[in-house]
């Protein structure tokens, strides 16, 4: 088993990942990452890797595409991943972007925000897990890295109740969906749309779990 910590927001993510890996979910919930990551650097995990899907921010990055984090944005201040796991994972993935993770509490929904996010930060990519990983791990003395794939694209907006559909637990919810799509039917070309390119991530990061090995390559 590696010693190694994986954190992840949803279900699917986890699935992805190699029997033995010691992995928790948020539930897309900041403040239940940041439980999740500091408990598992006090109860002996070596370090924290942030893995999963997340929000588009640089315009020439496109669904599936896969990002390596370089730093953390957390609005204002930033704090750098672990060099040494970094170009670990640049040297596996050499295709993949690298680049500033914007690590947020909430998420960035209308094409606006994204917008605004990268003029202000450079981020290439926004995540809900990042942020709180990059927080332990700099309270605790012990390293990080981010892996991530894009999902919704820079001009790509949410629909609100499309966020109702994650329970704490990181497992979807298909009755608020369902509400709130009978309310707006006119954003179902917009939900089809989040699910192929969510589908498009999640395969993305599948490849990379399985290049990576059963310990992650750490």
């Amino acid at each position: 088993m590696s010693g190694v910590g994986v954190i992840v927001g949803l279900r699917s993510e986890a699935a992805l990942l190699p029997r033995g890996v010691m992995v928790g979910c948020s539930g897309g919930r900041y403040e239940k990452a940041a439980q999740i990551a500091e408990y598992m650097l006090r109860t002996g995990a070596e370090g924290l890797i942030s893995f999963g899907i997340g929000g588009g921010l640089a315009p020439d990055l496109r669904p599936g595409a896969l990002v390596i984090g370089s730093e953390v944005d957390l609005g204002g201040a930033s704090l750098p991943a672990d060099p040494a796991w970094f170009r670990h994972l640049a040297n596996q993935f050499p295709e993949a972007r690298q680049g500033v993770i914007c690590g947020a509490s909430v998420a960035a929904t209308t094409p606006a925000e994204k917008a605004a996010l990268h003029a202000d930060s450079g981020g290439l990519l926004i995540d809900l897990e990042s942020g709180a990983v990059a927080e332990a791990c700099a309270a605790a003395g012990k390293p990080f890295a981010v892996l991530r794939a894009v999902a919704d694209g820079h001009q790509t907006g949410i629909p609100d109740f499309a966020l109702k559909g994650l329970d704490e637990n990181g497992r979807t919810r298909v009755l608020p969906v369902l509400v709130g799509l009978a309310r707006r039917p006119w954003r179902l070309p917009a939900l089809i749309g989040l699910a192929l390119d969510s589908r498009a991530a999640l395969n993305r990061l599948s490849a990379a779990a399985r290049l990576l090995g059963p310990t992650l390559g750490f």
